[in-house]
C-alpha cells in the first residue's frame, strides 16, 4: 500500500515539476513562428531586435501584397486578417523596443532610423491595398489599424530622434 502510495505521489510530483517548467518559459507571441521568436532571443542588443521586428513586419507586408495578386480559394479574407494582425504587432513591438531603450538610455540611434525610413515604405504599400471588393469589408477595421499603427510609430519615430542620446564624438588626442 505505501509502495502504490510512494509511486502515485511521485508521478504527481513529476507532472507539477513538468507544469511549472512549462509556465516558467517566455510566453511565444502569437504571430511569430518559432524560428523568429528564437532570432528575437538571441539577438544581443535593441538595435537588432528592432530590425528584426521590422524585417518580419516587411515580410508580412510581402505576404499581403501576394496575397491581393493571387488571392487563395479559401480564406482570403481570414488570411489578410491574420497577416495584418502580425504586421501591427511587428511594428508595435519595435517601437516599444525603442520607447523601453531611450528609457534606459541604451543606443538604439540605428533603430531609430530605420524605424523612421521604413515606416515611410510600409505606410505607402499599406494605402494601395484595396478597402473595396467582396472580402474587403471583413479586413478593412484591421487595415485602418495597420495604416494608423504604423503612422503612430513614424511619429514616435521622429520624435524618439530628438530624445536619443547622441553618438559619441571621438576627439583627436
Amino acid at each position: 500500500m505505501t509502495f502504490r502510495f510512494t509511486v502515485v505521489a511521485l508521478g504527481f510530483a513529476v507532472l507539477a515539476a513538468l507544469g511549472t517548467a512549462r509556465a516558467a518559459q517566455a510566453p511565444q507571441k502569437d504571430y511569430l513562428s518559432a524560428l523568429e521568436a528564437d532570432k528575437i532571443r538571441d539577438a544581443e542588443t535593441p538595435n537588432e531586435r528592432i530590425t528584426l521586428f521590422l524585417t518580419f513586419a516587411e515580410d508580412r507586408l510581402k505576404k499581403i501584397q501576394y496575397e491581393m495578386e493571387h488571392p487563395s480559394q479559401n480564406n482570403h479574407a481570414e488570411m489578410i486578417n491574420g497577416l495584418l494582425n502580425a504586421y501591427v504587432g511587428c511594428v508595435d513591438d519595435a517601437a516599444d523596443l525603442i520607447q523601453l531603450g531611450i528609457e534606459k538610455q541604451q543606443n538604439v540611434r540605428k533603430g531609430v532610423d530605420l524605424m523612421a525610413a521604413r515606416t515611410k515604405d510600409f505606410l505607402a504599400a499599406l494605402q494601395k491595398v484595396p478597402t473595396t471588393g467582396p472580402d474587403a469589408e471583413m479586413y478593412k477595421d484591421n487595415l485602418t489599424d495597420a495604416i494608423e499603427g504604423t503612422q503612430d510609430a513614424s511619429k514616435e519615430a521622429q520624435e524618439a530622434k530628438k530624445n536619443v542620446a547622441p553618438p559619441p564624438i571621438r576627439r583627436k588626442q
